[in-house]
């Protein structure tokens, strides 16, 4: 009896373990389709909107995100240039992995004690705002690796960074680059000036924060370094 019941045990496990894996590999498929998708139609949302959206709600049931679209020649150089020397100084040589990156912010964390610096690239950045919760898991690490494939496989560098500078968080309900340049300067995107693209490239590791504190010396402190790095940076 004991021999059956093990049998029985280990078919029912190994049914689950299938059932997982084609549920792990269908979930996958969707995601593709998405991607391959927006190589010609614009994300309208991701899922880090919602959850903001969410929670925005919880607190006024009317409330929107402030967020526009625009195409990437009508954002400024300046911002680009600023993203790319604040976020991810490698983005156009690497695979979407910036591996020397990742070991520097380990050594920094190590030397610290404690987590102070990211080796996100751009496009891990957009493939955790793209699809994923806010938990930080050994799961989501997983598929946070496995759609920044998917997208540098997919997209070429310009489109992955167009898609990053119209989705990524800039204030309270503020996402994208237009609604960014509107919200804390009256301007567009395309009008962004060096020192207001440096800061707003400052603000992006803690948009929230800095929407009620923007003359944070940290941020002001940043944003010089970045405007002196702006000149170095290769854009797509």
């Amino acid at each position: 009896m004991a021999g059956k019941s093990g049998r029985t045990f280990g078919w029912w496990f190994g049914r689950a373990l299938l059932a997982l894996l084609l549920l792990f590999v269908a979930w996958n498929l969707w995601i593709l389709g998405h991607v391959v998708l927006w190589r010609w139609v614009n994300p309208s949302e991701t899922a880090f909107m919602e959850r903001q959206l969410d929670r925005l709600r919880d607190e006024d049931p009317q409330a929107e995100l402030y967020h526009q679209w625009v195409p990437y020649h009508r954002i400024s150089n300046n911002l680009k240039r600023a993203l790319v020397a604040s976020e991810d100084a490698r983005f156009l040589a690497h695979d979407g992995f910036d591996w020397e990156g990742i070991q520097t912010a380990w050594e920094k964390n190590l030397k610290k004690g404690r987590i102070v610096a990211g080796g996100s690239t751009i496009s891990q950045q957009l493939a955790k705002n793209l699809f994923l919760s806010g938990r930080r898991t050994p799961w989501r690490k997983l598929e946070e690796a496995l759609i920044t494939v998917m997208l540098e496989a997919v997209l070429d560098k310009r489109r992955i960074f167009e898609i990053y500078l119209n989705v990524i968080e800039w204030g309270d309900g503020v996402f994208g680059a237009e609604a960014a340049a509107r919200h804390y300067y009256g301007g567009r995107a395309a009008q962004l000036s060096r020192m207001q693209a440096a800061r707003l490239a400052a603000m992006v590791p803690n948009p929230r924060y800095y929407d009620t504190h923007r003359n944070d010396r940290r941020l002001l402190r940043k944003a010089a370094i970045i405007q002196r790095r702006m000149g170095y940076a290769d854009i797509p």
